[in-house]
Order: structure tokens, then C-alpha cells, then sequence
């Protein structure tokens, strides 16, 4: 079952508390044996791979970093393919993202909005997900999530990270957010993604530009056209994914009045109880139901939820780059070597 992350993983390391402190010797275990697995050799696909990952647990924008990656290549004539290990989803695979017979209880949420951008295989075996996606035609292969990872060998590694939150506390699952040590990660970053200004991840930007990896800056900005129907009315928001106040934050940006918001843990799977409560708070405050693309993809093809995702409306977010035309070239540089 998902939980939300403690508070004091995104609370500055002087300001942890006990509870980190305490945690601090399982975080030494686990720390060392993530950052052992990073050093095995990995497998080469036969096709260039590019791996979007993030240092830390939670989101930070990795999915709209490989939908811009997959559309990017589509635009040079590459056949790129999307690899995830599907979370949340009950598929094993390797198998090719179906959104018109597939649900999230299938493959995930997140393939769901992956499909969307190009071919995409689910598959917890990343080495034969890659060989799945190679052997339906991919060019290229770029993995949604698997920094971490090194059973497949990358030719491009970016990091994402939230411009607000960095890396937290800067200290090791369960004492903080970080899923190996961020000294053991960063030899194997060729790239930082910070979406946001910056102001929160200057000691990660710090530690990647000191380690020669590139830094590049980009934004999620809500699509357009959805919001001209947005803006009609007040909101009732709710958000169960890495940072649900990202979303909180981009509507408020947006000019969307949302007086209401629920936060859900990451990956939320809702049931009848949830669906209940929200729609019967939206009727009695007189709110629209606004949610992410990500929590509207869980909802479909489950019964007990199809009057929530039939009221709820999602707000699409897209990644913005700043110089763009550098980071592409850099991309595209390191895959045709």
C-alpha cells in the first residue's frame, strides 16, 4: 500500500529530528547495497538507451521528461520506444501497453500516458523489455525510471529533480528520500534535469556540475486548451502521486481557484469510500473535480470508481525546456555515438 513520505525527509538535514537519526544505521545498509548494485556491468541492448531516473523516491517529473524525449526523437525520424517497469501494475511482462484493453491495474498508471507518446513496453526484466521493445522495431530505448538499476547498460543517463524539494534532507531511505547515496549516483549521471527555478536543489546542482555532468532547467506548464474550461469555476482538487503540492502549486499558477484540496499517497489506488467522500464534498461545496492525468488513468475500467472519473476533470501538464535546441543536441549527440 502506498504512504505518503514522512516530513522530515524534505526538512533541512539539521532539522531531521530523532526519527532520521535513528533510522540512520538501516539507511547505511541500505545505501550500501543500492550503491553496490549500481556498479555491477549492465547488459548492452543493441540500440542506444537512454535511462530518465531520479535519485531520490517520489515524483519529480520523470514521465513528462520521457514523453518530451519520445516525441523529440519521433521528430528526427528515430522509432524511439518507452520501457517501465509498470508500478502498481499486476503484468509481469515483457508486454506492449495497450491503453484500449489495458487499465492501471494492469500495467500501472504511468505507461498509460507514456503510450500515448510512442511504443511502450512494461516489463519488471529490464534487459528483456529492452530486447521486447528492440525486437518490435525501437531505434532507441528510453527507460522511464531505473537510475538505479544497472541490469541494462545505458548510453544516457538524466537525473530528474524537483527545483523545490532537491534531495531533501540529503540522507538514505528511511532516513530521508534518497535511494542510494548521492556521491554512489552521481558517477553515473551524464545529465541533471531540474524542473523548477532551482532555489531548493542548489546543493544537488552544485554536486552534478563539480561531478561534469550537464545541467539543464525545465518547467511543467499546463496545456493551453484545457484550461480555457478550467477557469469557469471553482475546484476541488485532489492529487495522489510524489508531490501533490507541485500540482496544488502549478494550479494556482494557472489561476485555477481550487479552495479545496486532498492529498493522497503516491500511486494512490482509490476505492468506493474515496470516491464517495470527494464527490459528495464537491456537491456540497458546488466544485468541479479536478485531478492529474495520473489519478484519472488509475480510475478507468474500475466500476466502483466510474462515476469519479466520469466527474473529474484533469488538468495536462507538459515539460517546458529552457534551450531546448542545446539539450536535444546534447541527447542526440550522446545516442549516435
Amino acid at each position: 500500500m502506498a504512504v505518503r513520505d514522512p516530513a522530515f525527509w524534505w526538512t533541512p538535514p539539521d532539522r531531521s529530528g530523532l526519527a532520521s537519526f535513528c533510522l540512520a544505521p538501516l539507511a547505511a545498509i541500505y545505501g550500501a547495497v543500492a550503491a553496490a548494485r549500481m556498479r555491477r556491468p549492465g547488459v548492452r541492448a543493441g540500440a542506444p538507451v537512454i535511462c530518465v531516473g531520479n535519485f531520490t523516491l517520489g515524483g519529480a517529473g520523470k514521465t513528462p521528461l520521457a514523453i518530451w524525449l519520445a516525441r523529440m526523437l519521433t521528430d528526427t525520424g528515430a522509432t524511439p520506444a518507452l520501457l517501465s517497469r509498470g508500478y502498481g501494475g499486476s503484468l509481469t511482462g515483457p508486454v506492449r501497453v495497450d491503453p484500449a484493453s489495458h487499465s492501471a491495474r494492469d500495467v500501472g498508471d504511468e505507461p498509460l500516458l507514456l503510450a500515448r507518446a510512442a511504443a511502450t513496453i512494461v516489463s519488471h526484466d529490464r534487459v528483456a523489455g529492452a530486447a521486447a521493445a528492440i525486437d518490435a522495431g525501437a531505434s532507441t530505448v528510453i527507460m522511464d525510471d531505473g537510475l538505479q538499476n544497472s541490469a541494462l547498460a545505458k548510453d544516457l543517463t538524466i537525473a530528474v529533480v524537483d527545483g523545490a524539494r532537491g534531495v531533501g534532507n540529503g540522507r538514505v531511505f528511511p532516513a530521508g528520500p534518497l535511494r542510494a547515496p548521492l556521491a554512489a549516483q552521481m558517477p553515473h549521471v551524464d545529465a541533471l534535469m531540474v524542473i523548477g527555478d532551482g532555489g531548493g536543489a542548489r546543493a544537488v546542482i552544485d554536486a552534478a556540475s563539480s561531478a561534469g555532468a550537464r545541467v539543464f532547467y525545465g518547467c511543467l506548464e499546463p496545456d493551453r486548451a484545457a484550461l480555457t474550461s478550467l477557469h469557469a469555476r471553482k475546484a476541488l482538487a485532489f492529487a495522489g502521486i510524489g508531490n501533490p503540492e507541485k500540482f496544488f502549486a502549478t494550479l494556482g499558477e494557472a489561476g485555477i481557484e481550487a479552495p479545496v484540496r486532498r492529498a493522497f499517497p503516491d500511486h494512490h489506488r482509490y476505492g468506493a469510500a474515496d470516491a464517495a467522500a470527494l464527490i459528495a464534498q464537491a456537491d456540497r461545496d458546488d466544485l468541479d473535480l479536478l485531478t492529474t492525468e495520473k489519478d484519472l488513468a488509475r480510475m478507468a475500467g474500475d466500476p466502483q470508481l466510474a462515476n469519479l472519473a466520469a466527474r473529474a476533470k484533469a488538468l495536462p501538464v507538459v515539460l517546458a525546456v529552457r534551450d531546448a535546441a542545446e539539450f536535444r543536441g546534447f541527447v542526440l549527440s550522446k545516442i549516435r555515438r
